[in-house]
This record gives structure tokens, C-alpha cells and sequence, in this order.
């Protein structure tokens, strides 16, 4: 935090010595209260930058009391808005001390996606609630829209109608917004409204609505410049009383007459209301929508004042946009961008919070935990809430009609990253991965992603993250994120250094149904082999890979560290096999297979290495399902460095000890679910 407070005020020093600017125009310090931001109904004196300021704190009240909740309505469709409204919400969240009420109103991609983050980023005194933006298209659907936010971008119009009755005033955000400062700060300002001042805007920072950009460029109707909607204070009781649905419509309907069609979306028919309405506005100082479109102004903006409060990346080119001062505002987008949101779930002391349910089970549960034992932390890390940001792609599939579909699931870290593009060219079918990192390393991955053009040609990939938290690596936990998050009716739970044969993924749709797997307990084995080649000819069909297999370019996986593992698939019986043949389970069986999406979750206690997938087959088999090893099904395990995790299981004897309790602990608790059926494993494991 530290870090980000410096790189923020260099930003600021960069600034001000860029700009030259004149001292007499610094505000007093405006930390102790935030009643002293002056806005103004005048539009020419901020026309012309001037920013009243006052310099004497004395008598000065704070407008916002400590523990008012602000709340804020923001319109988010999407995969990328999805990840937008993340780095807006970490900007509001670094520098707030309110409690926050979020209004998002989303289609049904980002509402899943938003849902699930904030249900697992667990921040105090956060609320947020969700409106369904598809039920509200109706509403707009009739104006013709150019903008690149397509009919999302009209949303904005219809907030009165849309958020609570008895919700009174709301900041309306863009996704493309960036917080330099205490949201509180902007709340204060609706105090200065006066008389039937219902709408606070900052002035647009462009030419846009002067039409002199072009020739024949002929925009909406406006109030000299305009004004920019990025950023809005509503007072939405006056305006319902005001009936600003029938103002807007009837503004806008007569308008399309001429116009055709809106070129900036709700931007367009706000201004022609206020054209005809100025009364409504209240002009807010500039420093509150920095804007970064291509043909701003806005460095006559910040020159004249002592802060920059907001950064509004209003150009479809975002942080490409061309700007004298484009690095500094990119630095400080990136910071948040790249900010670790596990350090914002700080306390607002002195302010009570709801009551939330999961919070309360979590600190119930780890109070149970005995912090002297030596094996707390494996133990803690079962009940840890990782925050999770689901499809943080574009995603987009649809199941084949015949009901036999499979998706391929795996988890990763940041190292088996050069994996994906291999996997991607041998199995053409839906991938669900989810992916282990911090939020710096999530944003590698988006720049690797969208630089692939393998990658960025499949729409069938999920890909979710799960945010770094505690010292273990969650491989169960990553491998029920990637489970939960399929589309399909079957599974091949797979490995991220894996490579399937080509066409496996038609073939085991072939063999759901030889296998009838729709009317039966099944798990298909996929026979797993191994190469400690880094470079390998992939074998192109069984007999390839037999040849390969004699000659030790290829061999059964881990035979040599861990035979017990892979033994019960009887290679030596599929080295002829044509059909498929039923194995028994054995200890320690812990073979890749193929399942219905609603089998058993993998149990969360194991973490980092061992017992992860022994465990899993062993409630497979408690449930009856038959283990069927497919003839003509291979993967190969393809080399790479020993993960962290297993060097630690190597070279420290408590974890391994720890290990040997959970395992323990495992079976007892296998034993209470499934009595006399799970006594079994018990006695395999003793004479193991």
C-alpha cells in the first residue's frame, strides 16, 4: 500500500512540474474533510479552470458521516467489463473508508462472474446487489445505437426506474474508470445541489459536441461542450418526481428524427435534456472525469488544480490512447490492476457490519482449529476462501445436441503456462481450467492469452482464476473450480502436463455411448504413459506408441517413483486389448478417467502434493462406480521441473507426517459416511 501511495504521489509531482503549475491555486488540505471540494452551477469560471478553493478549515464539519454507506451503480455486460469493473472496484476499495453498497446492474455473464468474486473476496462492509440488464433491454432497445457499448450504454437512463424505490442519491460509474482518491470525497458533493440541481456532471473534455472535429460532423445537441457521463451524481428521488422517464423519452424520440441514431450512447440524450434543461446540472470540478478519449482536453483539466481525483479511459483504444501524459495515468491504472485484492478485505473499524453468513461459518470454523497443532496450517487451508474470478475469457459454447459431450478439466499455475497451446492443438472439445495466481501473474496471463493466436481462436476455453492466498498450493480446491464450471455431461479429469492423443476427444464421446455411461456407474480410465524427452514425436495411434514403448522413448507413467499408482490399469492386458475391460480398485489407484459431471467433488484438506486424486478414486469406488480401461485411449505425461510443492513433500518430514494424519483422518471420516463399504480401505491401506 505503501508502494501505490508513493508511485501516486510522484504521479502528482510528475504532474505538477510538467504543467508549471501556479501556486496560488493549491486548495487546503482537504484529508480532514469532505466538504471542501467546490463545484459550481457557474459553467464559464470552470471553463475557464478556475477551481474555488477554501483555505481556512475552520468551522468545517465532515459532510459524509464516518459510517454512511455510499452507494454506487454501475452497468457491466460481459467478459471484459467483467474484469474492468475489478480494477474500478480495488481503486474505490483502496482508498475508501465508507461502507459501500455496489448496484450492478448485469446481463447474466457478469453477473455470474461478479457474484461469484465478491462472494469470495469477502470484503467488510461491502454490499452489492444485482439488477438483470436483459429485463431491462426493452426499455431501450428502440434507440438506435453506434457506440461500441451497444444497448448496455443506454442503461444508464433508466436507473430511476431500475434501482430501489427508496435509494435516494447513487454515483453512476463507468467500467473504464480509475479512483485516485476517497470515493467519499464525490459523495460529499451532492450537498451542494441546490434548487433543482438533480444531475452532476463533469463537462466533456473534448470538441466532440462543438462539431468542428470534422467536416459534416454533426453531433446531438448539447450546452456548449456537453457533458461527459462516465461519471454521474443522481438524486434520483427529485428525478422521479421530476418524471425523468417521460423527459428523456420525449427528448430523445424527437431527437431521433433527425439524428437517426446516438453516436455516444446515453451520453447523447443526457445532454439534449439538459440543452433544454440546464437547471438540472450541477457542474462538477473537472478534476472529478479526467478524460482520456483521443481528442480530449483534459490537460487544461489537471493543470489548474491541486489533484487528480478520477481517470476515465473513455477511448475504445483505453490505455493505447495517445496523451502527453498517458504514462503517468497508465502507472497508476496498473497499479490496481495489478494489486493484490486479498490486502482490501481490511476492517472499517468503528463501523457495524452485516451480518454475513459465510464470514461467520469461516470464523466458526477456524476458531474449532487447535493453532498449536503442528499440522494448523494444512488444516486452515481447507476453509480458506480463495477469491475466484470465473470465465475471466471470453467464453462461448454450446454442448452437442446428441448429449454425449465431454470437457476436458485441469488446473495450473503460472509455470505449466506453456502447456495450454499443446493441450489446445490435441483436444478440440471444451476445456474447463482453472488457474492458481496473483493478481500481477493474471494479467501476464491475459497479455499471453490475447498475444496466442491458438489461444484466442477457441471460445470453448474457461479459464478461472483463483486468487494466491496462504503458503499451499489448492489443487482440489482448483480441480472443483474447473469441475463446477462445465457445460457439458461428462468429464475427463485430466492433468495440465498431460497431452491427450489426437482425437481422444471424439473417441471418448464414441465410447459414452458403447459404454451406455448415460444409464451406468462409469469411470472410463484413459491409459496414462510418460516421456522424459522434453522434445517427442507425439505416437499418432497405439501401434506408434507400443513401438515407442519398446524402445523406451516412452514408459507406463511413474513405474519408476510410484508403481502402485497406475499398476491396477493392467498395461500388460492393454497392450492387446480391442475392447474395453473393468479393473478393480487397488491402494493407491489413482488413474485419469472419465465420469457424469455430478460425481463426488475431490476433498479439499489434501493440498499441495499426495493423496489429491487417491483420494478422489477412492470415493468413486466406495460409490460403486466400475473403473473401465478404454483400448484404443492414451496420454502422455510430458516432462518438466519438479513442482514446489513436491520438493517440500521430499525434504521436509512434517509435511510428509501431516500428510500420513490427513490420510488418517480421510478414511475415518469414509468409514462414518459409508460404514461397513469403506472398512475395506482401511484394510488395504494397512497391508499396503
Amino acid at each position: 500500500m505503501r508502494e501505490v501511495e508513493e508511485e501516486n504521489r510522484a504521479l502528482r509531482r510528475q504532474l505538477n512540474l510538467a504543467q508549471g503549475r501556479a501556486p496560488a491555486h493549491r486548495r487546503g488540505n482537504h484529508s480532514k474533510t469532505y466538504s471542501m471540494e467546490e463545484g459550481t452551477g457557474d459553467s464559464e469560471n470552470l471553463r475557464a479552470g478556475i477551481v474555488a478553493g477554501n483555505s481556512s478549515e475552520c468551522g468545517q464539519q465532515p459532510v459524509v458521516e464516518k459510517c454512511e454507506t455510499i452507494h454506487v451503480a454501475i452497468v457491466c455486460a460481459g467478459y471484459n467489463a467483467s474484469r474492468d469493473v475489478v480494477t474500478l472496484v480495488k481503486s474505490v476499495l483502496f482508498h475508501r473508508r465508507n461502507p459501500l453498497h455496489f448496484h450492478l446492474i448485469a446481463d447474466s455473464i457478469a453477473e455470474q462472474i461478479l457474484a461469484t468474486l465478491f462472494q469470495t473476496w469477502m470484503v467488510p462492509a461491502v454490499r452489492v446487489d444485482f439488477y438483470n440488464a436483459d429485463e431491462l433491454k426493452s426499455e431501450v432497445s428502440w434507440i438506435p445505437n453506434k457506440h461500441y457499448s451497444g444497448i448496455y450504454g443506454l442503461m444508464k437512463l433508466v436507473l430511476t426506474k431500475t434501482l430501489p424505490a427508496n435509494l435516494e442519491r447513487v454515483i453512476v460509474l463507468d467500467t473504464d474508470i480509475t479512483f485516485a482518491t476517497d470515493i467519499a470525497e464525490l459523495w460529499a458533493v451532492f450537498h451542494k445541489f441546490k434548487g433543482q440541481q438533480v444531475l452532476g456532471l463533469v463537462e466533456n473534455q473534448s470538441d466532440w459536441y462543438l462539431g468542428n472535429l470534422w467536416k459534416n460532423h454533426r453531433p446531438w445537441p448539447a450546452l456548449g461542450r456537453g457533458y461527459n457521463t462516465g461519471v454521474i451524481l443522481l438524486l434520483l428521488d427529485k428525478l422521479r418526481k421530476m418524471k425523468w422517464e417521460q423527459m428523456w423519452r420525449l427528448t430523445a424520440e424527437r431527437e431521433l428524427m433527425g439524428m437517426l441514431s446516438t453516436s455516444l450512447a446515453d451520453q447523447d440524450i443526457f445532454n439534449a435534456v439538459i440543452k433544454q434543461n440546464p437547471f438540472l446540472v450541477y457542474q462538477l470540478p473537472c478534476f472529478w472525469n479526467v478524460q482520456l478519449s483521443d481528442h480530449t482536453r483534459s490537460e487544461q483539466c489537471y493543470r489548474d488544480v491541486s489533484d487528480l481525483k478520477v481517470i476515465h479511459w473513455n477511448s475504445p483504444k483505453k490505455l493505447r490512447v495517445k496523451n502527453k501524459h498517458v504514462e503517468f495515468f497508465r502507472n497508476l491504472y496498473l497499479t490496481f490492476l495489478e494489486y493484490d485484492g486479498n490486502l482490501l478485505r481490511r476492517e472499517l473499524f468503528g463501523c457495524p457490519s452485516e451480518a454475513d453468513v459465510n464470514s461467520e461459518n469461516l470464523q466458526k470454523q477456524l476458531s474449532e482449529l487447535d493453532e498449536d497443532d503442528l499440522c494448523y496450517e494444512f488444516r486452515r487451508e481447507r476453509f480458506t476462501v480463495h477469491r475466484t474470478h470465473l470465465y475471466f475469457l471470453h467464453y462461448e459454447y454450446e454442448p452437442a445436441a446428441d448429449s454425449t459431450d465431454v470437457t476436458l478439466v485441469a488446473q495450473l499455475s503460472m509455470d505449466r503456462l506453456q502447456m495450454l497451446e499443446a493441450i489446445c492443438k490435441h483436444w478440440e472439445g471444451p476445456i474447463s481450467l482453472a488457474l492458481y495466481l496473483s493478481d500481477a501473474e493474471a494479467q501476464q496471463f491475459l497479455r499471453y492469452a490475447q498475444g496466442s493466436e491458438v489461444l484466442m481462436s477457441r471460445h470453448n476455453v474457461g479459464y478461472h482464476i483463483v486468487y494466491k492466498e496462504g503458503q499451499f498450493y489448492p489443487v482440489n480446491l482448483l480441480r472443483n473450480v474447473a469441475m463446477k464450471h462445465i457445460s457439458t455431461p461428462y468429464m475427463f479429469l485430466s492433468d495440465i502436463d498431460f497431452l491427450p492423443m489426437y482425437g481422444l476427444y471424439e473417441y471418448l464421446r464414441k465410447s459414452v455411448i458403447q459404454l451406455d455411461l448415460a444409464n451406468t456407474k462409469k469411470a472410463m480410465i484413459v491409459p496414462a504413459f510418460e516421456t522424459l524427452r522434453y522434445r517427442l514425436s507425439f505416437p499418432k495411434s497405439k501401434a506408434e506408441l507400443l513401438s515407442m514403448l519398446d524402445m523406451g522413448t516412452l514408459f507406463t507413467f511413474r513405474y519408476h517413483v510410484w508403481t502402485k499408482g497406475h499398476a491396477p490399469t493392467n498395461f500388460a492386458k492393454w497392450r492387446t486389448a480391442t475392447t474395453p475391460y473393468r479393473v478393480e480398485w487397488e491402494a493407491d489407484f489413482e488413474p485419469y478417467v472419465v465420469v457424469k459431471r455430478d460425481c463426488p467433488e475431490y476433498d479439499r484438506r489434501f493440498v499441495g502434493f499426495g493423496w489429491n486424486k487417491v483420494a478422489h478414486i477412492m470415493e468413486l469406488d466406495v460409490q460403486e462406480y466400475e473403473f473401465i480401461v478404454l483400448p484404443n485411449a492414451y496420454m502422455i505425461h510430458m516432462p518438466h521441473a519438479p513442482s514446489f510443492d513436491i520438493t517440500k513433500f521430499r525434504s521436509n518430514k512434517q509435511y510428509r507426517i501431516c500428510l500420513k494424519t490427513l490420510k488418517e483422518e480421510f478414511q475415518q471420516d469414509m468409514s462414518r459416511r459409508y460404514g461397513f463399504a469403506a472398512l475395506k480401505y482401511l484394510t488395504a491401506e494397512n497391508n499396503s
